[in-house]
């Protein structure tokens, strides 16, 4: 006897819940329906649930639901945040899930919603199987905006487990790495002045001009020495995404804004680069007397490696016929890494699709990943 909703029942309460996270409070969101839900569906399920908060809101929540003992075994997980969204570009609503042309349509059916009721359906599927291996199910707050979920959990070690499969938006291909990211903010303080003479301010404008110039020269010697060719675009990457500063072409701007994101690869230490990045920006700014403040918009994000030797991938690749891959973007997939749980990314989705309006998910592309995933949970946890 089905013990949750069917497939569709569920996957449609989860679109129907917004769940937005954002580092702009005007956009963010409470996740907590979405886990109340996923506490419910699981607990039916058999598994023991607790609801962590992630801060002194308690709106914002992980999910941690486990069935069976021990510190091995297989942990799904997936974040239960969207981005923010824009009515005018959707042709469906979208906290609707709108069935047509063969897909799914509405927001968070790609990347990653679709995840959890394809988890339901597995486990339901395989209710009569014996496991002597632990599964757990996690489910994050604020992927998308501050990975404040994850980083919580690899903080307290909440989860435990030998393997881990993140079901981002793949197209069902094993993903072993992917690049980190950085995204500072600098701001250059100057001196206000009329620009008939120099002498009368401190151009902060100018400052930044010679503080691109460095960095670019970085960017270039990083290019130089790190390069990966299982990586699309095989080097890290720095884009000067946003630059503010100054009111009137007659006045000595006062006050420059620069935002950028660095990109690296695996192997690149985190750490290493925001302070080396930093000192760049002290160095080229010494002996000019302009202040210099640093503002990271997000803590950076790990990049991530699983070895091809793992485990995981080596059956990743052999379920879904397809070698393991390496993306650009980001995951969680690094912190359950830290905690020593091998990690593959995988999930149904497209990341093409994601982030805009009408994202959808293929409806062909969920059978499969329920097989991907029985075959997984087979194979790790089933009592032999």
């Amino acid at each position: 006897m089905r013990r949750t909703p069917k497939f569709e029942d569920c996957f449609a309460e989860l679109i129907r819940l917004p769940s937005v996270s954002s580092i702009d409070p005007a956009h963010d969101q409470s996740n907590r329906k979405v886990i109340d839900a996923l506490a419910n569906w699981l607990d039916a399920l058999g598994f023991t649930c607790e609801i962590m908060p992630v801060s002194d809101n308690p709106e914002k929540c992980n999910l941690i639901a486990k069935l069976g003992e021990g510190s091995e075994g297989l942990v799904l997980s997936g974040h239960t945040d969207t981005v923010p969204y824009d009515l005018n570009g959707w042709d469906t609503d979208p906290f609707t899930l709108t069935k047509k042309n063969d897909c799914y349509y509405g927001l968070g059916t790609a990347d990653m919603k679709s995840f959890f009721p394809i988890i339901l359906e597995t486990l339901e599927r395989l209710s009569s199987t014996k496991f002597n291996q632990p599964i757990t199910v996690v489910a994050t707050a604020d992927e998308e905006s501050t990975m404040q979920g994850a980083r919580l959990i690899q903080d307290n070690k909440k989860v435990s487990g030998r393997y881990c499969i993140i079901g981002e938006p793949t197209g069902l291909k094993p993903i072993h790495m992917h690049k980190g990211i950085i995204i500072e903010t600098i701001q250059i303080v100057g001196r206000s002045g009329h620009s008939s003479n120099p002498a009368l301010g401190n151009s902060a404008l100018e400052g930044m001009h010679d503080v691109i110039s460095a960095l670019r020269d970085w960017r270039d010697e990083l290019q130089s020495e790190y390069i990966n060719k299982d990586f699309q675009v095989p080097v890290a990457t720095m884009n000067f995404g946003r630059i503010q500063g100054g009111d009137s072409p007659n006045r000595i701007c006062a006050s420059c804004d620069l935002s950028l994101d660095l990109r690296m690869l695996p192997g690149m230490k985190l750490d290493k680069l925001n302070e080396t990045l930093r000192n760049k920006v002290r160095d080229t700014l010494a002996g000019t007397g302009l202040k210099v403040e640093f503002n990271s918009m997000i803590d950076g994000i790990p990049p991530m490696q699983t070895s091809k030797d793992s485990e995981i991938i080596k059956l990743s690749e052999k379920v879904t016929q397809h070698a393991a891959e390496s993306v650009a973007f980001g995951t969680e997939g690094p912190f359950y890494n830290d905690m020593g749980i091998e990690t593959v990314i995988l999930g149904p989705g497209d990341i093409d699709v994601a982030h805009q309006p009408n994202e959808y998910l293929q409806i062909d592309r969920i059978e499969p990943m329920i097989n991907i995933l029985s075959k997984m949970l087979l194979h790790f946890c089933e009592e032999k």
